[in-house]
């Protein structure tokens, strides 16, 4: 009798173990074959050279990593660096009130603040895109509305504006989780013991959704990095990404080792970026 009762709970061990990988394998297959094989193929080009012709050389060498050090691509790393976290810094300036404000509504009007949030992505990425060089453009809405001749597009701060609009939600809904969670008997305590509204935000609110502003600001930085479609459109040939020159190396110079080396940069200074993430959320 022992040993039957000691063989049942194995057996059902491993029929869960067997259940869970059998769940498990169409998504970890998915992960594998579209995303880790072609991620190591592309990361092991940056040890070879590229060809006369375009493509790859199977020769080892390292001057893919003395090019990428090289001022010029510096410049385009540290300019998508701060396009990136200015465009981050905005929408956390912009999502946490809507998101707090969202959050105070009654149940019924939160559906809609919510659908109202994710609306735009209902629509198509690039008629979007186009959307805004038509209301940005010398003969558009906003230099008609203005009554001026402004040259809106093909700056900087265009690519910022274009990122900010595409990207905001992905700020808001984190930061509406967070807060939506959030007791109200602890404003309410604060406000009891005679702390200001500011100061209940700045020692309990803001501490408390913390992890909501982490999560947010990543989900923001991270696409806003790579993105080369809004510079492209909206900044023209003026102002580079480093988005833009992975994809300038690999469909038009077809230089593969330089263009994965580059890559390989991004990959680096996100994982930095999501440790960073993943060690203050635990702080907080």
């Amino acid at each position: 009798m022992k040993s039957e009762v000691k063989t049942r709970p194995a057996s059902r061990s491993i029929g869960r173990r067997l259940g869970a990988f059998v769940l498990l394998s169409p998504g970890l297959t998915y992960l594998v074959v579209l995303l880790l094989v072609p991620l190591a193929l592309v990361l092991s080009y940056t040890v070879f050279r590229r060809g006369r012709f375009g493509g790859v050389v199977y020769e080892f060498t390292t001057e893919n990593f003395a090019r990428l050090v090289d001022p010029l691509y510096l410049d385009v790393l540290g300019g998508s660096l701060k396009i990136a976290a200015l465009t981050t810094v905005l929408a956390l300036l912009l999502g946490y009130p809507t998101a707090y404000l969202i959050a105070q509504l009654p149940r019924k009007w939160k559906t809609v603040a919510l659908v109202a949030v994710v609306l735009p992505f209902w629509t198509n990425f690039i008629i979007r895109i186009y959307a805004w060089i038509i209301l940005l453009s010398g003969p558009g809405l906003v230099n008609s509305v203005l009554g001026t001749e402004l040259e809106l597009l093909y700056k900087e701060s265009t690519i910022v504006v274009g990122l900010l609009y595409s990207y905001l939600p992905l700020m808001v809904l984190p930061l509406y989780a967070a807060i939506e969670r959030l007791d109200p008997q602890l404003r309410e305590a604060s406000a009891n013991l005679g702390a200001s509204g500011f100061t209940t935000f700045r020692k309990v609110t803001l501490p408390l959704t913390l992890p909501g502003v982490l999560t947010g600001s990543m989900f923001v930085f991270v696409p806003s990095f790579g993105n080369f479609v809004i510079p492209e459109l909206l900044g023209g040939s003026k102002t580079l990404m480093a988005g833009n020159v992975i994809r300038n190396e690999f469909l038009k110079a077809r230089d593969w080792p330089f263009a994965s080396t580059v890559t390989l940069a991004l990959i680096a200074v996100l994982v930095v970026l999501l440790l960073a993430q993943a060690w203050a959320a635990r702080r907080a």
